[in-house]
């Protein structure tokens, strides 16, 4: 029974071969598409224009262009989106009040000079011995030992 029955790909070519012999063909005359209608200006459209004209194969990527500028130009279109998460400007915030800034230790260190810690510490060193200056640890236990 399995030798009488035909494989599933000469079944499936034979189908297809006798479905493309019952299509009728085409004249060429009916295959050419007709002449597409003048599209209006894109000066002249507004919102509420059929855009589809222009979204045709046939129609220049220009005036294309030219006809969705003018589409997404409606205001209609340009309204963000509250829920989206990066649709707001995140980058104009209310400043840090100075209070606040002075309070917190990295900026009182590099923003601020504070003039009465520097006073305060210069009378407590004796003026005999000059301030070590900020070397190598290594450095500063040479000389100290000779």
């Amino acid at each position: 029974m399995s030798q009488d029955k035909e494989a599933f790909l000469d079944r499936w070519s034979r189908l297809k071969q006798e479905e493309a012999a019952e299509k009728p063909a085409v004249p060429e005359e009916e295959k050419k598409e007709e002449p597409a209608a003048p599209l209006p200006p894109v000066e002249e459209l507004k919102p509420d224009s059929d855009y589809t004209p222009f979204m045709a194969a046939q129609v220049d990527d220009g005036t294309r262009r030219a006809a969705l500028k003018k589409l997404f130009a409606d205001a209609h279109f340009n309204v963000p989106d509250p829920y989206e998460a990066y649709c707001e400007d995140y980058t104009k915030g209310e400043p840090i009040p100075l209070e606040l800034l002075k309070t917190l230790n990295q900026a009182r260190r590099l923003l601020f000079d504070e003039p009465e810690k520097t006073a305060q510490a210069a009378p407590e060193q004796p003026a005999s011995q000059p301030e070590p200056s900020p070397q190598d640890p290594k450095d500063a236990a040479g000389k100290q030992d000779a």
